[in-house]
């Protein structure tokens, strides 16, 4: 999804309660200022993950921000803790995870601990906007097993905001077993 940077569509956060993690000042900065530049009024800014802990304990949250190598712990391992630990409503909040680097590693990584997205920073203000509104748009259902929480991860590189995956079934292929053309 792109959106126009010249589109006068207008996007307003000011009910929604966020919570921002990251240890450094500077992506603190960063990330209050594009928040606060959507609308947003009500932001818990944490430096550390004990931090952030003890808002989800306090606030029902609407959307997380988190630094995947936050200060005091990891950001991956508090997305997880999130997921199986936190009662709802905060247990459903949509995760955005930052990184410096999103190798491939990183993005399967962020993917199964149960964030919505990982975005690479620097991070433009459009990029956070238009994740923003597809994880409000997308309806990925949430899934429960014993090895994950989270949104459903079936959803590939090629597919937009609006295309379904295809079944679980349909996607596995047993040994000796071709695919159908």
């Amino acid at each position: 999804m792109a959106l126009d940077p010249n589109s006068r569509a207008r996007f307003n956060l000011s009910q929604t309660v966020v919570l921002l993690l990251d240890g450094t000042p500077l992506g603190m900065t960063i990330l209050g200022q594009i928040i606060a530049g959507l609308g947003a009024r009500q932001i818990h800014r944490c430096r550390t993950v004990d931090e952030a802990k003890e808002v989800v304990g306090e606030f029902r949250l609407d959307l997380m921000i988190v630094d995947s190598i936050a200060e005091g712990g990891d950001g991956y391992e508090f997305v997880r803790w999130l997921r199986r630990e936190v009662s709802e409503p905060n247990k459903h909040t949509p995760v955005l995870l930052t990184a410096g680097h999103t190798k491939t590693s990183d993005v399967d990584k962020a993917r199964d601990c149960g964030a919505h997205f990982i975005v690479a920073k620097p991070i433009a203000p459009i990029v956070m906007l238009e994740r923003i509104i597809w994880i409000a748009r997308e309806g990925r259902s949430f899934l429960f097993s014993d090895e994950y929480v989270g949104p459903d991860r079936r959803f590939g590189k090629d597919a937009s905001p609006h295309d379904h995956p295809r079944r679980r079934r349909e996607d596995q292929t047993g040994p000796g077993e071709a695919e159908a053309s």
